[in-house]
């Protein structure tokens, strides 16, 4: 797991039901300019649409292209029915112990929520 991070997005908005994602993505690209390494964690409703056993929506693959960390919360996952064996390669599934290093080894943590 990555934790040499600068910092880390918690992310909780489904990419199906509202444009969250669309406004966070030009600030993503902007810090990966300035060669700043990111990661994301994708929380609560933010898991929906990285399966691979759906269509994968385009702000999602959007995501998924930038050279960034992603992560999704297992217990996320489950709950809404998201096969941790059918998410996209470039997503990490992690558990809460992992989440709580990287936040703890992450000097900057911005929730998107």
């Amino acid at each position: 797991m990555e934790t040499n991070l600068e910092i880390i997005y918690l992310f909780g908005f489904s990419s199906n039901t509202g444009t969250h994602l669309n406004r966070l993505l030009p600030i993503l690209k902007a810090q990966l300019d300035k060669q700043t390494k990111l990661g994301i964690v994708l929380i609560h409703d933010g898991v929906i649409g990285i399966s691979t056993k759906g269509k994968i929506p385009k702000q999602v693959e959007d995501l998924l292209k930038l050279d960034i960390a992603i992560f999704a919360m297992n217990a996320d996952m489950i709950a809404r029915g998201i096969a941790p064996e059918n998410v996209h390669n470039e997503v990490q599934c992690i558990d809460y112990d992992n989440l709580i290093n990287l936040i703890d080894s992450t000097p900057k943590i911005i929730s998107w929520m």
